[in-house]
């Protein structure tokens, strides 16, 4: 974020809040363009947006406002500045669901909370599609006020250009043009006068309390009602077992049905048309984001979405013939290249371990992880208060003699040990990149280096992995 558009919404919150920012934090960027600021007063809090788009900006602002009016759980919208293509609006936290499956998975099973939180979802989304038959107002909408004929063949070329291409699978272009003009004509026959959120999945769903809130409808337009829920049943890194995703269509038709009448076998039908659209659409994303712009995290959704698009294709029963198109998904399916991108060698913990001292702060995580242990040193004996010790440093021999001799610090130790390598443990099984421990102490010379130095030695004959070691203080001193 530049630190002009900083500095604007840093104004922008002051001059809402009547309150002083005494802490920011630049939010990462996801699969958007869209910038983030988390800007903390010292009575309220607030996300701070900047978007260049205005006509996306248009269509937020005015979605959140209908919404939020009709009581679903979208962020409120505190204030504006449109010349200067930002806004301010309700911090949710950090908790998306796609964070909280990670947390919840059990083995290869799926967690009784999230299907309570995934019916939770299934429930505000029909109030998401039926409000938006009403009074939404349709005329902001961004690209495209409808899920089309030319919103679909759009998609359809995003995942010819960007995906099959890129990934050099084989097929008829003329034959593969007239598989997508009779796939689109087939889906448009299902009806589309509902409010189709375009990007409904586990990213764009935050939780709060244990209730799902949610962000980043501004693509939202008129369309079918199968499309989201393809988005968020066959969300690639959600990685739905079948059969949860066979238990929430069930959940699904039971909802719209006290609202909507509707031909359930006639909705099947088309919404494996549409889960097959939504993979193809979602490919071709990370085809232009992985293959094109080269951003690797994006690659890494993709044998994702080949389990996703085998299991659709096994299933599909549409009364439409697609030759070419079915052939070339088999050849992606079936390509050796596709299945190894994204899979790399599994890569080891790095474990950052420093020594500091408390006068100076606690080391910031610049892994943006968040986690991590401080172990304050501050209780063990300090050889720093003898004479013969000052100079010297954990490190030191006679400083070395003096813990084990006339300190806790075995017993200290033990504790450390025991906490830190569950979190090692736990980390290394669930493929996490990153571990940082600080121990600090007065001066960051004696108990701090002694603490760091030992639980360096104790990890590297225990575990496969990188260690990065610090003495700070001992870095400022240039020693």
């Amino acid at each position: 974020m530049k630190e002009e558009t900083k500095i604007a919404l840093i104004q922008l919150f002051e001059d809402w809040a009547d309150d002083k920012v005494v802490e920011t934090e630049i939010l990462p960027q996801s699969g958007s363009y869209r910038e983030y600021i988390r800007l903390v007063g010292e009575k309220r809090t607030a996300l701070g947006a900047y978007n260049a788009d205005k006509k996306e900006n248009t269509a937020f602002l005015s979605f959140s406002k209908y919404f939020a009016s009709k009581g679903l759980s979208v962020p409120e919208i505190y204030c504006e500045n449109s010349e200067q293509d930002i806004y301010l609006l309700q911090d949710l936290g950090n908790t998306t669901l796609f964070d909280y499956i990670l947390h919840l998975r059990v083995g290869e099973g799926f967690a009784n909370d999230l299907i309570v939180i995934y019916k939770k979802i299934i429930s505000q989304l029909v109030r998401f599609q039926k409000e938006g038959e009403k009074g939404l107002d349709y005329t902001v909408c961004y690209p495209r006020d409808s899920f089309d004929k030319q919103s679909m063949i759009w998609d359809l070329h995003y995942f010819k250009y960007y995906f099959l291409k890129l990934a050099k699978i084989p097929f008829d272009e003329q034959l593969l043009e007239n598989d997508f003009q009779k796939f689109s004509d087939y889906l448009l026959d299902a009806p589309r006068d509902y409010f189709l959120y375009r990007d409904f999945q586990s990213r764009n769903i935050m939780l709060v309390n244990g209730e799902p809130w949610f962000i980043d409808y501004q693509g939202g337009r008129k369309g079918a009602l199968q499309y989201d829920l393809a988005s968020l049943l066959y969300d690639a890194k959600a990685d739905l077992p079948q059969e949860v995703r066979d238990e929430l269509l069930a959940f699904y038709l039971e909802e719209i049905q006290k609202v909507q009448e509707i031909d359930p076998k006639a909705f099947v039908s088309f919404f494996q048309g549409y889960v097959l659209i939504r993979i193809m659409q979602a490919m071709g994303a990370y085809g232009f984001r992985g293959f094109y712009e080269r951003k690797d995290h994006f690659l890494k959704s993709i044998p994702f979405a080949l389990k996703n698009l085998e299991t659709i294709l096994d299933r599909m029963d549409i009364p439409v013939e697609l030759p070419e198109l079915v052939k070339a998904l088999k050849s992606v399916i079936s390509s050796d290249f596709l299945k190894s991108v994204g899979k790399e060698d599994k890569p080891k913990l790095h474990i950052e371990i420093n020594s500091f001292s408390y006068r100076r702060g606690i080391p910031l995580d610049k892994t943006t992880n968040g986690g991590g242990f401080v172990f304050d040193c501050r209780a063990i004996h300090n050889p720093g208060r003898y004479q013969e010790y000052v100079e010297m440093t954990g490190k030191d021999q006679p400083v070395i003699e003096f813990f084990k001799e006339q300190s806790e610090m075995d017993e200290f130790l033990s504790s450390v040990y025991s906490l830190i390598d569950m979190s090692v443990d736990k980390y290394i099984s669930r493929n996490f990149a990153n571990l940082q421990v600080n121990f600090g102490c007065t001066g960051g010379r004696h108990r701090s280096v002694f603490s760091a130095e030992s639980l360096a030695k104790h990890l590297r004959e225990k575990f496969d992995v990188n260690i990065s070691l610090k003495h700070i203080e001992r870095e400022i001193e240039g020693k």
